[in-house]
């Protein structure tokens, strides 16, 4: 056996596999902290272009709303506003009967007493 300083060689192995296993450890812990934060930082970064890409649309749409004729296109396109003296026509094609925004479509009628007097009645013709 072959020993120097009173320690075998054994021994030095033992010693030197705590050691490594000791640094190993004390790295682990950090080294994940540090990748975790890492992916959340390149989250953060990717949600943050996104957001920089929305409200630059946003402003886009804000110079253009600041046009009062586009304002005025916007109400006639959305609301079906008209201006005073214009007559409005309205075209309306065989596939678009239901889908009017003014009219409503006519709704089955509905039972004529409420739900809960329509479900005693049937517990009460059960019995």
């Amino acid at each position: 056996m072959a020993r120097l300083a009173g320690i075998t060689t054994t021994r030095r192995a033992a010693v030197l596999a705590t050691v490594v296993t000791a640094l190993a450890l004390s790295i682990a812990v950090p080294l994940q902290t540090y990748l975790s934060q890492r992916d959340d930082v390149a989250n953060q970064e990717k949600r943050q272009a996104e957001l920089r890409a929305q409200v630059q649309q946003l402003e886009e749409r804000k110079a253009q709303l600041a046009d009062p004729a586009q304002i005025q296109a916007e109400a006639r396109r959305r609301l079906r506003y008209v201006m005073p003296g214009e007559t409005p026509y309205m075209v309306q094609l065989p596939g678009d009967a239901g889908t009017q925004p003014g009219r409503q479509q006519a709704q089955a009628p509905g039972p004529e007493q409420p739900w809960f007097q329509s479900l005693w009645d049937s517990v009460v013709e059960s019995r």
